[in-house]
């Protein structure tokens, strides 16, 4: 078996090891990047298409609302 100096190098190990990981993992800079990376993969930009259908949308809910209040101002004449 090895002496007090192995023992000594093998808890210095077993203390510096995790304590560096733990460091290392939760850095911002490197916790941003892989939270950018895996969101941009789960959530994708979206389609540039998307605006004109919500332009489409509320453009049609003007027409129905104009509509109603023609209908509306001809039931009170």
């Amino acid at each position: 078996m090895g002496g007090w100096k192995l023992e000594v190098f093998r808890m210095a190990v077993y203390m510096t090891f995790p304590v560096g990981l733990f460091y290392y993992f939760n850095q911002p800079e490197f916790f941003e990047g892989w939270m950018m990376a895996q969101r941009q993969q789960l959530f994708p930009p979206e389609d540039p298409r998307v605006d004109e259908i919500k332009k489409a949308a509320e453009e049609l809910e003007r027409l129905r609302e104009q509509r109603w209040e023609e209908q509306f101002k001809d039931k009170l004449s």
